[in-house]
């Protein structure tokens, strides 16, 4: 699974920006592009930060791209209708789309909500439990469901979340984004799961922090994302990389340690 060395993040253009809305779509072709040719996978955030967003799909259809099912990672999260997810699967489906990344997502005034109750859910508000058991139940052998893992939140509760995620068909993990060896995500072996890593490639650190929820640490204070890379290609040498706030403006092969070997 993921046999390529990096998950690139790729953010699809804001609804906001109708005026923009074809150059921003320009560049999201180009750079989809991009990160295919280089070789690599494409992770496609689902309304990050609650902020609406065009759709992966929509944004693929509206520039003729392709997709190649073992390189295309489309997020997911419990900020839909119940019929506007529907809709979403059965066109990834039909798009030959492979990989879903599961979240319970960032909710907003403008982001509707899953009745929880109509995807099976025992409690009022949809979790990504629930979302990954539909996606499987209703989709069975389509799609390959993954699971977002916070190594920040107090343990053993996330492990045991994790745990039921992957009972619910979850069959890889992507970590948040960590720095140097975390002993939480050494802790997911144990579920005998694929493992992402996620890097944090910018130097804007305060924004990590406050992204995980964290309060900052001796690790802020010297923060520097590429040694960080380098870093965790030493401690999870046999995982790929997430990589969230990658430059497109820089040469990838003096950057990326993996493109340099």
């Amino acid at each position: 699974m993921f046999n390529y060395p990096y998950l690139v993040e790729l953010l699809t253009p804001k609804r906001s920006e109708d005026d923009q809305i074809e150059s921003l779509l320009d560049r999201f072709a180009e750079r989809y592009r991009r990160i295919i040719e280089a070789g690599f996978g494409i992770s496609i955030p689902d309304n990050p930060m609650g902020q609406p967003r065009l759709g992966a799909l929509e944004s693929i259809d509206l520039r003729g791209l392709s997709v190649d099912p073992e390189k295309v990672v489309m997020n997911l999260n419990t900020f839909h209708t119940n019929s506007e997810l529907d809709g979403l699967l059965k066109k990834a489906a039909e798009a030959n789309v492979k990989y879903i990344l599961v979240i319970r997502g960032d909710g907003g005034p403008l982001l509707p909500k899953l009745d929880s109750k109509r995807i099976g859910g025992k409690l009022n508000v949809a979790t990504s439990i629930d979302l990954i058991r539909y996606i499987n139940k209703e989709f069975p052998d389509h799609f390959i469901t993954g699971a977002a893992f916070n190594p920040y939140k107090p343990m053993p509760f996330e492990l045991n979340q994790m745990k039921q995620k992957i009972d619910a068909g979850a069959n890889y993990v992507v970590t948040q984004p960590i720095i140097g060896k975390d002993e939480n995500v050494n802790r997911l072996k144990d579920f005998n799961i694929s493992i992402v890593v996620e890097a944090w490639l910018s130097k804007n650190v305060d924004l990590l922090y406050k992204s995980i929820g964290k309060e900052k640490d001796e690790k802020s204070e010297k923060y520097d994302p590429l040694e960080n890379l380098k870093a965790l290609h030493k401690f999870y040498p046999e995982c790929c990389v997430y990589l969230s706030m990658l430059s497109f403006k820089q040469d990838w092969k003096k950057i990326l340690p993996r493109l340099s070997t």
